[in-house]
């Protein structure tokens, strides 16, 4: 694994180049490409170097990391246009990958733990230097102290772990199983919060909407998932607890998710809309995860990374937008189809992965969930039957509020989009389509 470590630190002196934007970008997509080629499907750790190594779960997540970075920097141009500290910009996203890719490939908590709060920084900086309103300053400090706050516990956690295992190695760690009950929260708040978990996710629809349309990209496709990841590495850890506690999470998560769709039912902005559908999406991901089931966990994993490229694709849609209108506003952004006929398909396109329609990822993931959930307890039915139905009314809602209707007044005629922003929306919609393909990578790898 190191020398996709090495490829990604061989970028940086590229950053401080003139006019080499594009340049890393297409490094970044050849880096993609090869890590394609190097396919890792165990349940194993394979290709280890030192303390680093890859199985199925960070392979999925490494390879998202990567194609996302790769589409921000596509979707990014106006900072490139307006030399809007390009240099800068391009140096702090190719910092976030590197300790994304860390994050992903320890195999030690401890290292896991110093680089899952690392990414925290460059994200911090993206929303506070190239976000767009004067408010992104209480963003950041949201999004920093939600997320630190917890996380000390954790460190308490991974400390005394190291004490009675003698070893903090994922792969050695599933010998054993904890019945401590402060240990078993220590360690799950600082994840539940990055999820973010319904009563938590105050962070997130606040961080969204300041943010760049970057931050917002890294944010809906890799920031959320670390939380699932870190999840999915320390309940083998934490079985006993978990059949004790699991059931206050999933219960939290699945009647959250059904009030978020409420609250996305009444939005007015774009992005504060595709915000909250993220944490009413994240909130059946955690569920099923906490079922501790087979069918749980692969549906988690498989509707993390769909969610990813789903989500990633509508901000960027919403971004096109903004760029045109100067608005993120339902009331200005309506009758888009009038002015770009050829960018209501994308809408669609990418409004029906966000609803699990087939043939997307999102279905497949969904219907694991959803399996996973009502095998674990008949009682969920009524929620999950409420999510499902409100998850396809407020991506209706965004999709008819934004495409018709009488377009606004004060709008200029303007061009229907460019080719750069068609291949950063066929990127995005691509993989949703092909991975349902080859679903078994994504739920027989257990």
């Amino acid at each position: 694994m190191l020398k996709i470590i090495f490829m990604i630190l061989f970028i940086f002196p590229l950053c401080f180049m003139y006019n080499m934007y594009w340049m890393v970008q297409m490094v970044l997509f050849l880096l993609s490409f090869i890590f394609i080629m190097m396919n890792m499907y165990t349940n194993y750790f394979m290709n280890i170097s030192y303390l680093f190594g890859c199985d199925v779960i960070s392979y999925g997540m490494i390879l998202l990391s990567m194609w996302i970075i790769s589409l921000m920097l596509m979707a990014s141009e106006s900072i490139f246009k307006f030399n809007n500290y390009t240099n800068l910009f391009l140096l702090n996203i190719i910092l976030l990958l590197i300790l994304l890719v860390l994050t992903f490939m320890s195999m030690n908590l401890l290292l896991f733990y110093l680089f899952f709060e690392s990414s925290l920084i460059p994200t911090l900086f993206l929303i506070l230097g190239w976000g767009y309103q004067p408010e992104r300053l209480q963003a950041g400090v949201y999004l920093l102290f939600y997320t630190l706050l917890v996380s000390l516990p954790m460190l308490i956690g991974i400390f005394f772990l190291y004490k009675f295992a003698g070893t903090l190695n994922f792969y050695l760690l599933m010998n054993y199983n904890f019945n401590y009950e402060f240990m078993y929260f220590s360690m799950l708040m600082a994840f539940l919060i990055k999820m973010p978990m319904f009563l938590f996710h105050l962070w997130l629809p606040k961080a969204h909407v300041e943010a760049p349309v970057s931050g917002s990209m890294i944010l809906a496709g890799i920031m959320l998932k670390l939380g699932g990841y870190g999840l999915l590495r320390v309940f083998p850890f934490l079985q006993l607890l978990g059949l004790k506690f699991n059931f206050i999470w999933v219960s939290i998560s699945l009647v959250g998710g059904v009030l978020v769709s409420l609250i996305c039912l009444r939005q007015t902005d774009l992005k504060a809309l595709i915000a909250y559908s993220s944490v009413a999406h994240m909130g059946i991901v955690l569920s099923g995860l906490m079922t501790m089931t087979y069918i749980g966990v692969c549906g988690s994993y498989t509707l993390m990374i769909a969610h990813g490229l789903a989500s990633s694709g509508l901000f960027c849609l919403a971004n096109i937008s903004y760029e045109r209108m100067g608005s993120r506003s339902l009331l200005i952004n309506k009758g888009l189809l009038n002015f770009m006929p050829s960018m209501t398909l994308w809408w669609f396109l990418l409004g029906s992965a966000n609803m699990s329609a087939p043939p997307t990822l999102n279905l497949l993931g969904e219907i694991t969930l959803i399996n996973s959930l009502v095998s674990w307890s008949w009682v969920t039915m009524f929620m999950l039957s409420f999510l499902s139905f409100f998850s396809a009314a407020y991506t209706l809602y965004l999709f008819t509020y934004s495409q018709h209707g009488k377009n606004f007044s004060g709008a200029y005629f303007f061009s229907s989009g460019l080719v750069r922003e068609y291949l950063l929306l066929f990127l995005h919609w691509i993989p949703l389509n092909l991975l349902i393909l080859k679903g078994e990578i994504c739920v027989l790898w257990l």
